[in-house]
Order: C-alpha cells, then structure tokens, then sequence
C-alpha cells in the first residue's frame, strides 16, 4: 500500500489551498468539510450518559416493566434474578460519566424467554434518512466503550421491536478495563421501519437472553432478537459489573471520534420525551370549590402528548391536578378547600413521552 505525502491540496478550480495540514496531523479547511450526512452525526442522545433527571445517581433496579436509568436508556428484566443500574463517575479517558450494571442476585439458568437488556429506542424521524426497509438503506456504524469484571463474546442487537433484527457480538478481552468496539450493520432492505415519530431503530445490550430472543451474530432475521447466541449472561454471575459509556451511531462503515455536544444541548434533547418543570399558582379565594389555573410549558416540545406527574408537597388549602397535556405543555388546576390563602407553591411536574 501506497502513502499520499503532501502538506496543501488544492482543487483545480481554486485560486488558494483548500486544505493544509500540518506536522501534528491537523487539518485546516479554507471551506465547509461536508460530511456523507447532513445531520448530526450520532443518532444516539445522552450516549455519554451524562444526562440523568430521573435518579440523579441513584441506583434503578430493573423490573418487567421498563425502568429507564439515566436518560432515554431503559432497561428490561424478567428473570429470576435481579440487576440494578446507575450512572457513575469511573469512566474512561475523555469522558465523565458511564451507566452501570450489577447483578445483585444471579440467575445462572435462563429460561428460553427471559432475558435483561438496555438499550434506546430512537424516533423515527432522526433516522428517516437511512432509507432501511428500501433497496437504498444504508450502512450504519455503532461505537461504544464497555467494561465488565467478566470476559469474553458478549452480544446485543439492533431491531424495529418487531420482526427485524441484526444481532451482533463483541469481545471483552480483559477483566474491569474499559475498552471501545465496533460494529458495522449493512441497512436493511427489507421489513417496515418507522420513520415520525414513534420507534425507528432500537439498540439494545443484551446482558443474559435466553434461546427465543438470541440469534446468529451478523446477520439480519426477521425476528425480534435482542443479543447473539451463547453471549456471555451478566445476570449469570452474582456481583458481576457491566459498564457503557460513548455510544454513538453514525451513517458509514467507519467509527469517527465521539460527537460532543454541549451540555444544554444534550439536556434539549433529552427533554423531547422527559422532563422536569417547577411552576407556582396562589390565588385568595372567597370560598371553597373556587377554581384557579395556571398555564404551564415544557422547556421543549415534546415527542407526544407526556403521562404527567404532579408532587403537590408545597399545597395549602387546595387539590390539584395536572389537565390537558399537550405536547407544548399543560394546565395546572387549583380548586379551593376553603375560603382565603391557596396556593401550591415550587411544585413540580414530570412529564414523559418515552417512546
């Protein structure tokens, strides 16, 4: 193989250099460098985990009714063991935060149909441009960090929910130290793939499934498979770790460095399908049964009308509730005990629209 040795390329058309580079390998570009996708380049949100408004830290245990962990990661679990889940500090190189995963009861014999997994479900509409279910789908690139105290193939899978799937593997080779892998997944040409907004592609880690939900690795079936067969079972283990960080995945068969964007942004979008909103209503009313609203807004729109939470510890002399959740926002209701002073005060609301 040949070595392309220059410092400035330049077009034929261009009265100057169009790209210099330099000894330390920088590249400085007089333009626009247009990538093979004009959207941002990673389909994950929070993959650096950084994002977690739900628990702050706190440790999740995972059930058969999906528990999400930090930010649009949920979780699945429906063996007889039991696997907790947390963000956490110890991550590698470059990045602050990881999510953990602890079997603190093992089940060292699944049964063909249980199985726990994490993973995220991304819209549609963020992935309506990869075409899969046509003849033009495109290959996609999925990059993430992981540690686990256990070696070894392990195995996940990318899916519609459905009856498409591509199961992958990948390999720990040493014990408790973070290393990055990837996986390259040619489109799918066939199957129905949502493209608005309800589930487009879901990523999942399979962390022990049982016979009925793994598959041939590198492959696509069309069953809804959640990890490879013989993958190594982390809930197999008592006390075993499972830990992810840097997930990213991208148009292309090359994984390019992780996309780092600010944390604002990544709060932004996180926000589309939960979040938190603090609001206040105080009226005096004249006797009880009066009735008193206050318009509250989600910081952004949201994916779909939420299931709303209200925390009414700040109410005095009134009930409420939460009415009309809209994707824009809701409409607090206030309605007097009695007559005078009613208020809640620094409530707050959660709202969800996960997919």
């Amino acid at each position: 193989m040949s070595t392309l040795q220059a410092t400035n390329i330049k077009s034929a058309a261009s009265a100057s250099n169009n790209i210099v580079l330099d000894a330390s390998g920088n590249a400085t570009f007089a333009g626009t460098a247009a990538m093979g996708s004009s959207f941002l380049r990673n389909r994950i949100i929070n993959g650096d985990m950084r994002i977690d408004q739900r628990n702050a830290g706190a440790s999740v245990t995972m059930s058969a009714a999906v528990a999400y962990t930090v930010d649009r990661w949920f979780s699945f679990e429906d063996t007889d063991g039991v696997m907790t889940a947390q963000q956490i500090t110890s991550a590698p190189s470059g990045f602050s935060n990881a999510l953990r995963c602890t079997a603190t009861t093992a089940d060292a014999s699944l049964g063909a149909t249980q199985r726990v997994i994490v993973g995220q479900r991304i819209e549609g509409f963020n992935v309506a441009d990869l075409g899969w279910g046509t003849a033009s789908a495109q290959t996609v690139t999925l990059s993430f960090w992981v540690r686990s105290s256990l070696t070894g193939t392990f195995g996940g899978a990318v899916n519609n929910q459905s009856n498409r799937s591509y199961p992958f593997t990948y390999t720990i080779s040493a014990a408790n130290t973070w290393e990055q892998k990837t996986v390259t997944i040619p489109g799918d040409t066939s199957g129905t793939w949502n493209s608005t907004s309800s589930t487009g592609i879901q990523v999942v880690f399979g962390l022990g499934v049982g016979s009925a939900y793994s598959g041939t690795a590198g492959a696509w079936a069309g069953s809804d498979l959640n990890s490879a067969t013989s993958a190594v079972s982390v809930i197999g283990t008592l006390n075993a770790t499972w830990d992810l960080t840097g997930v990213q995945l991208e148009v292309g068969t090359v994984a390019t460095p992780f996309e780092r964007r600010q944390f604002g942004q990544e709060l932004a979008l996180c926000q589309r399908y939960y979040c938190v909103t603090i609001f206040n209503v105080r009226a005096q009313a004249t006797a009880a049964a009066g009735t008193f609203e206050n318009a509250i807004y989600w910081p952004v729109n949201m994916r779909a009308a939420p299931t709303t939470t209200l925390n009414t510890s700040g109410i005095f002399n009134a009930t409420a509730v939460v009415s009309s959740p809209g994707v824009f926002g809701a409409r607090a209701e206030l309605v007097a005990s009695g007559s005078g002073d009613t208020r809640l005060l620094n409530a707050t609301v959660t709202a969800s629209a996960e997919l």
